[in-house]
Formats: structure tokens, sequence, C-alpha cells
């Protein structure tokens, strides 16, 4: 940098204010630009980019764009010097900051109130930063508030904008070349409001262990998630999600009792008509109003969509290519209960101080037989499951939540507790013991309660576990049975490789002792699963894994079995 610039530092506290307001962006790398940045102010400071990205190609400067979102680095204008956490009275620069905040106005911040002024900057950078004061100035003057001007700043920006005019015209040039390739990619996108995003899983599966292997093949099933994620204001977000699939559960043989889902794998469901036959399977809306973040769902609607269920790296939003193998695995049982459309929504408790500062309500109502006109059916006389859950963190290392759900399942055969809400496979069972999940004929409601806890004591570490207790109440004699179900978890994150996963993951599925009618024995079905997911590429994953079952059916006399999984997601 030239001696011209340095001295022009010193004379200037504007112009000293310029250098800082860049330094906010710039990540020290002599001779390069640094990586893109996300501010979002209409001025020169947004498009400070790489030399090289000139060299991408379009596709990849959309990417780029794309993903400045995750970075949490948007830029906020500040009014005054104070709102910056990491700058004090006693720094060297203060004045100069405090003068260019309050003069000129053309200073911007970082969400979490720094201002990082100890970040190094390149040449372009401070091209941008100066031009982004000098708009500032030329509204000054143009505004009759030119006295806030002096003719020595004027000088001094005026000397300093022709040392850079090379700088200035290279950054002209880039921001036109972008915008002239973002418009033709705007007039020929899909949508400007929906994105699109996919998923694709291949399992190649088989049950080992006594009869089990007798009885079973390998098999090789799929299952396909095309989601168009839509939003309106930027805040908000439609899912309307299409799925197709061919996977079906092993029926794990039973020499005493029924065969319940036990070994049910997170792909083996939610996958069309198991004949790779479409269907939509989700279609939500998300919307927040006021301090609440509303949840509505239209079909296909369910618990952990809406609700924390603290269970990471082996909770799977989509329910299938990236956590555990199995659905006991994923999620608390409890969030099984019921399904479809409905209602839901999350409000925060406090402000960010006090005993209730990280907390919030979650409350919601989902209706397994909305779109049905019958007497016994539609959102409020047919099978429904309310849900109630209170949430407490602490930092971003504790999560806590306490769940409370009450179900509601009218006369018929086939009902099953923990079936998610479906209604055009009636009979699924999630997870879970036969002996748990058949509902009494005459009709039934249910009370749940669980607890759910996820603690991460460093980034590479996360510990997670669950205990959930139903109570279900039939409506005819002898009808009543409690069921229980517990599991904890650990997960190795990055472990061999960034982006990698081990988990480890024990427990009792849902399980019910000393009911009558039903079939199945008395002993407690444990499960215990293992699995490592390999971060092939960024959209691609392979997870190989075993899952241990003992006492299949709840009966001590069926052989244990043991599922062997070659699970590969691709992503996109």
């Amino acid at each position: 940098m030239s001696n011209l610039l340095w001295k022009s530092l010193v004379v200037s506290p504007a112009v000293l204010g310029a250098t800082l307001l860049v330094s906010t962006t710039a990540i020290a790398a002599p001779n390069k630009t640094t990586e893109v940045t996300p501010a979002k102010q209409a001025s020169v400071t947004e498009v400070v980019q790489q030399p090289e990205m000139l060299a991408q190609t379009t596709i990849d400067q959309v990417n780029r764009y794309s993903n400045e979102g995750n970075q949490n680095n948007s830029q906020s204008q500040v009014t005054s010097v104070s709102q910056f956490s990491d700058v004090q009275p006693t720094d060297w620069a203060f004045q100069a900051l405090q003068s260019l905040v309050e003069r000129y106005g053309c200073i911007a911040g970082y969400p979490n109130a720094t201002y990082r002024g100890n970040r190094a900057l390149t040449r372009y950078e401070f091209a941008a930063g100066l031009n982004a004061c000098l708009d500032r100035v030329n509204e000054l003057i143009a505004t009759a508030t030119a006295d806030l001007v002096t003719k020595q700043d004027l000088a001094t920006l005026q000397r300093l904008q022709e040392e850079f005019s090379a700088e200035l015209a290279t950054l002209r040039g880039r921001v036109d070349s972008l915008e002239a390739r973002t418009a033709e990619l705007e007039a020929n996108q899909f949508s400007t409001t929906t994105k699109l995003v996919g998923e694709a899983v291949f399992g190649v599966t088989d049950v080992f262990g006594g009869r089990n292997g007798d009885n079973n093949n390998t098999v090789f099933q799929d299952r396909v998630r095309l989601d168009l994620q839509t939003s309106f204001t930027g805040r908000d977000v439609l899912h309307t999600r299409l799925s197709a699939g061919n996977a079906q559960a092993f029926a794990i043989d039973s020499r005493n009792g029924g065969v319940g889902a036990e070994g049910r794998q997170t792909f083996q469901i939610g996958g069309g008509d198991n004949n790779n036959s479409v269907k939509i399977d989700r279609l939500t809306y998300e919307v927040p109003i006021g301090p609440a973040n509303v949840y509505l769902a239209a079909s296909g609607g369910r618990h952990s969509q809406y609700a924390a269920v603290n269970n990471p790296y082996f909770f799977d939003q989509t329910d299938g290519g990236n956590g555990a193998l199995s659905t006991f695995a994923s999620e608390s049982p409890i969030y099984r209960i019921g399904g479809g459309a409905g209602i839901a929504l999350n409000l925060p408790l406090g402000k960010g101080t006090g005993i209730l500062g990280n907390s919030s309500i979650t409350a919601g109502y989902l209706a397994s037989e909305a779109n049905n006109p019958g007497l016994s059916s539609g959102l409020t006389n047919g099978d429904y499951a309310a849900l109630g859950q209170l949430n407490f963190s602490v930092g971003n290392r504790l999560a806590l939540a306490a769940t409370y759900v009450h179900g509601y399942n009218g006369a018929g055969a086939g009902s099953n507790l923990f079936n998610s809400g479906s209604t055009s496979n009636p009979e699924l069972l999630a997870v879970g013991t036969q002996r748990a999940n058949t509902l009494p004929t005459a009709g039934s409601s249910s009370n749940s309660y669980g607890v759910s806890a996820a603690f991460r004591p460093s980034d590479k570490l996360s510990i997670s576990g669950f205990v959930s207790y139903h109570d279900i109440i039939g409506f005819g004699a002898n009808d009543d049975y409690q069921a229980w179900s517990y599991g904890a978890g650990v997960a190795l994150v990055d472990f061999g490789k960034r982006g990698n996963v081990l988990g480890l993951f024990a427990g009792a599925e849902p399980y019910a002792l000393n009911r009558t009618g039903v079939a199945g024995g008395n002993d407690v079905p444990y499960h215990f699963e293992g699995f490592y997911k390999y971060r092939v590429s960024d959209n691609i994953s392979v997870t190989p894994g075993l899952i241990w079952l003992t006492s299949p059916g709840q009966s001590s006399n069926n052989d244990d079995a043991i599922i062997g999984t070659l699970r590969t997601t691709f992503s996109f």
C-alpha cells in the first residue's frame, strides 16, 4: 500500500474509519481477496469477492451466494460506536471510528454486536469500503448537509479515490458482470421463490441369527424424496414433498407371539406404496407471526417436524438418509403418536435472561382423518394427537424437554399407537412391539409422558437420551394397558474425517407387560445399534451399520435378530 495511503490514514479520522469499516469483512491473506461475506447492505461492500470468482462458472457463483446465509456474518448499520461490544474507549482507533460513525454513518457491524477491527484487509476491500464512504459523502452534499464534510477530508478522499481508481474500476466491472449473469439465471430459473431439495436412499439389508436368517433374503431397497421448498417472505417456508420407494421391513421370525416393528428402519416408512409409486407425503407451511413460529400441516404432518426431539446426529429431519438406521434410535417414540393435518406453534419464554431466558413452549394438534367428512372422522371427531412440550436449554451445550401427548383413536381393528398418523396405511407400526402398538378395537384414549435431553461436552461428542411412558385407556372392558420405552445414544462427530459420524445407541423399544388378548410375551425387547456415516462428498454418504434385537415380540423364545445394513444417501 502506498505511502500516500498511510499518510492519509494519519491525517483523516474519516479515512481511518473507512479502513476499519472494510476490515470487518477481511481475512488476512496477502495478495488475495477474502472469501464471500454475506453483507446485506446496498453498497459496494456487498460484492467483495475473490479475484478468481470470474473464472468460476455461473452456477458456482450462485452456490456461493446461496451458502452465504449459513455463515452468520451478515452486517448491519450502526449509529453509535457503543453498539460494538469489542470496541473500547481505550482502543487506539476509537476516536477515528467514533468520528466516522457519528459524522458520516457509513459503517457496519455484525449481528452479534462485534466490529472485528483487528482483521486484515486487501486493497480491493479497502477500495470497496472507501467507495461506500464516498457514496455517503455524496448523499450529504446532495441533501445540503455539506457542512458535515470538511474541505480537508474531501481533498484526502479525492487523492485516495485517484490512488485506488484501478481497483474501483475492477470492482465495478465485476459487479456489472455478476449482475448480467444473475439476470440471465433469473430469466431462466425454475422459480424465484422455490428451490428443490432432493434425497435418494439405497439400502442393502439382511437379517441374521437363528431362524431369522432362514426366513429372509438379502434385499436391495430404495426411497426417493423431492422437496419443493418455497419462501414468500424469506422467513417462511412451504414444504411440498414428493416421495416414492419400495422398502419394506423384515418379518422377524416369531415363534411365540406377534411381530412388531422392532427392526424397522427409517427409509422403510413413507415411501409411497412400496412399489415406487409417487405420493405427496408432506405438505406443511411454517411462518413466524410475532414472537411465535407457526406450523400448519395439510398432509403428512408429524410432531418431530415442529417439536425439538433432542437427539442430534441420530435424528434426521427428512426421516431417512443421514441419521440413525432405525426409527427407534432416530427419535423418542412419543413423537410418532398420531400425525396428519393440523397446527402447532413454538413460543419463546423470557428474553434471554432469568431462569426462563432460554426456554420455549411448544403446542400442536394433528388429526390423521382431517380430510374425511364422515361423522366419526374429520378434524375434531376422528383420530388425533395433541402435544405440549416445555423446552429448556443452557447455551448450546445442554437441551432438555418435557413432553405430553394426548391421543384419541376411534373404534376399529388394526389401529396402532405409534403409526405416525398414517391414513393410507393405518396398520403401519412405526416403532415398538405389537403388544405396545395394538390399540383396543372398541376405541381408546392415551396419555403419554416423556423427557429427553441432549448434552454436548465438546464439538466432537454428543450424548442424548429419552424416556417415555404411555397410559392407554380402552373404551371396552379390560382394555387398559401401559407401555414403556427408553434409550440413550453417543455420537462421535468428525470421527476419522470431517463430516463423518460414529453412532452407538441402546435402549428398550416400546413394550407392554402383563397384557392379555394380544400376542407376545413379557420380556423386554432390547435394541442395540451401531452405525458409521462416512461422508464421501458434500452430497454423498455411505452408512454401514448393525442392529441387534433381543426378544422380538417380547418373547425370549424368539431368536435374537441381527440386521445388517449398508445405506447410501445422495443429497442434492
